[in-house]
Formats: structure tokens, sequence, C-alpha cells
């Protein structure tokens, strides 16, 4: 059982900057594909980024393409999205997820989730 602890999420106002950090225990880290989603209000959760075991292929949502960056460090169990330019839109919920042996971006294949943490982009 793996489980995700995000952290770094807060009230920023629009261009400024965040940096998301998940923290993954009980498992081996290295086998997890790991995404990054979000979930602003009256939306569906949607994928924002992810990366592979190795850390070799990313995908990024077109709207957060040249803003985000998604990384992992497998020696140390994390996976961090740093977010540039922030804009109001980019207001939501921000989960990390894990699923092992599986490369997607399909939220519901994704078994082992965090709790969240909110980011807040002011105008």
């Amino acid at each position: 059982q793996v489980q995700l602890v995000e952290s770094g999420g807060g009230l920023v106002q629009a261009g400024g900057s965040l940096r998301l950090s998940c923290v993954a225990s009980g498992g081996a880290f290295s086998r997890y594909t790991m995404g990054w989603f979000r979930q602003a209000p009256g939306k569906e959760r949607e994928i924002v980024a992810r990366i592979t075991q190795s850390g070799r292929t990313l995908y990024y949502v077109d709207s957060v393409k040249g803003r985000f960056t998604i990384s992992r460090d497998n020696a140390k169990n994390t996976a961090n999205l740093q977010m540039n330019s922030l804009k109001p839109e980019d207001t939501a919920v921000y989960y990390c997820a894990a699923v092992e042996g599986v490369l997607t971006r399909i939220t519901n294949e994704y078994k082992y989730w965090g709790q969240g943490t909110q980011v807040t982009v002011s105008s």
C-alpha cells in the first residue's frame, strides 16, 4: 500500500510560482508512474502532468506546457511540480497519484492518491 502526501500549495498572485511536492511511502516508488492532477470547483479532475518511472518521458496538458515542470527523485521517493507564470484558471485542488506498471493519462487508472493541496491564484 502506497501513501502519498502533497505539500506546497497556497495563495499566490497571477504570474507567481509555487512548487508542489509529493512524498511517497509504503511501496517501491521507482516502479510507479506518477501523475499530478487538479480539480477546480464544479469541474472534473484532470491530469496536469505525468512522469514515467525513469523520469525520461513526460506529459503535460496543453494549458500548462511551458509553465509547469514535473520531476521526480527516486532516491527520495518524491515527485514535484514546479508551477511558474500561474494564472487564475490554475486555481484548483492539486493531487498527486501513482500507478504501477502502467503508462497512462487516465484518471481512473491511477490506484493511489494523495489528499490534495489547494492552489489559489489571485488576479
